[in-house]
C-alpha cells in the first residue's frame, strides 16, 4: 500500500457540520493516487508520452467515523485487479492510532487519447496488485429513480475544470452535495460517471430521495447524465 500523511485543514471541513466535507475526502484519495503515479514514474507526463489517460468510472466510499479539523491522517491506496480497459483500486483513510476513517472502492478505464477510446491496460502496468479490502462491493451501475425532480440549470465554470479539460471528478460530488438536506447524515456514497462535462455546459439537476437513499443526477439539457451520486444515510 501507498501511503501520505497529512492533516485536516480549515478549508476542507463542512462548516455546517464541522466535519472533512465529501468532496475533501476524495481529494485526498485522488492526490494519494496520484503520488504513487508519480513516484512510479508512470504519471501524468508518462501518461501524455504515451497518449494514455486513466478515467474515473465510479466510487464507492464508506465513512466509518467523522475526520474533524486539525486531524492527522494518513490515507492510502492500492490497485488490486485489471481487467481488459479497466483497473480497480482501494483507498483507506486512517487516524494516528491507525483507526479507519472510511474506505473507498473506484474503478478506472485506460484510454487512448487520440482515439478517445478505452483501450487494455497493459500487462506490465508498472503497479503491484494487492488484496481487495474486505467490504461489500456494490455494482458500479447506479439506478435511477422512476420520479426525479427537476431544480434550475447552472453553467459549468472555470473553477469546476481540471487539467483534462473536463470537469474534475470531485466537482461532481460537491455540485451534488448542495441538494442534500440539512439534516441528512452520509455514511456512505456512490458515483457513476456517465460522460464528461466541459466548460459552458449547462447542468441539469435532478434530485429523488427514498427513506435512507438521496439521489441527484447531474444532467444534460435533455436529462441524460453527466454523473449520478446515490448519498446514503446513517
Amino acid at each position: 500500500m501507498y501511503t501520505f500523511d497529512s492533516r485536516v485543514r480549515f478549508s476542507e471541513i463542512n462548516h455546517h457540520k464541522g466535519v472533512l466535507d465529501l468532496t475533501s475526502i476524495v481529494n485526498y484519495y485522488q492526490d494519494c493516487s496520484t503520488f504513487q503515479s508519480e513516484d512510479l514514474n508512470i504519471g501524468f507526463d508518462y501518461l501524455q508520452s504515451k497518449n494514455r489517460v486513466w478515467l474515473l468510472s465510479s466510487w464507492q466510499v464508506e465513512i466509518k467515523k467523522p475526520v474533524l479539523l486539525g486531524d492527522y491522517i494518513t490515507i492510502g491506496t492500492w490497485p488490486y485487479n485489471f481487467n481488459g480497459c479497466y483497473g480497480y483500486r482501494n483507498f483507506i483513510m486512517k487516524d494516528q492510532e491507525g483507526v479507519v476513517l472510511n474506505v473507498a472502492n473506484s474503478i478506472w478505464v485506460y484510454v487512448d487519447t487520440l482515439t478517445g477510446r478505452p483501450t487494455r491496460v497493459p500487462e506490465d502496468s508498472g503497479y503491484k496488485l494487492e488484496t481487495p479490502y474486505p467490504m461489500e462491493y456494490a455494482n458500479r451501475k447506479i439506478k435511477l429513480p422512476d420520479d426525479m425532480n427537476n431544480h434550475p440549470t447552472f453553467p459549468v465554470v472555470k473553477s469546476n475544470i481540471d487539467s483534462y479539460n473536463h470537469v474534475n471528478n470531485g466537482q461532481y460530488i460537491k455540485m451534488a452535495e448542495e441538494f442534500l438536506p440539512e439534516d441528512f447524515k452520509v455514511s456512505a456514497f456512490r458515483v457513476e460517471y456517465k460522460k464528461q462535462a466541459v466548460l459552458a455546459d449547462i447542468i441539469l439537476p435532478r434530485t429523488s430521495r427514498d427513506k435512507n437513499l438521496y439521489t441527484v443526477a447531474l444532467c444534460d439539457t435533455k436529462e441524460k447524465p453527466y454523473a449520478i451520486i446515490e448519498f446514503t444515510e446513517s
